[in-house]
């Protein structure tokens, strides 16, 4: 029996907890390339966009850590 007194068992799966070192790795990551992105804006649109697009990728991979 449970403390609520019902007969369920506690078996769930435990949720992982994220790991803060590579989500701080992946985000500094993430901010270079925002930066370089941004710096490209003057000289070529095009690869500027592409690069904050990778960064907006790299964000994504940033919360699934």
């Amino acid at each position: 029996m449970t403390r609520t007194g019902g007969l369920h068992s506690d078996h769930r799966p435990k949720q992982q907890l994220p790991d803060a070192r590579k989500h701080q790795i992946i985000s500094f990551v993430k901010s270079g390339i925002r930066i370089l992105g941004y710096i490209l804006l003057p000289f070529d649109l095009m690869i500027a966009m592409g690069v904050l697009i990778v960064s907006e990728i790299v964000g994504i991979v940033e919360e699934l850590v």
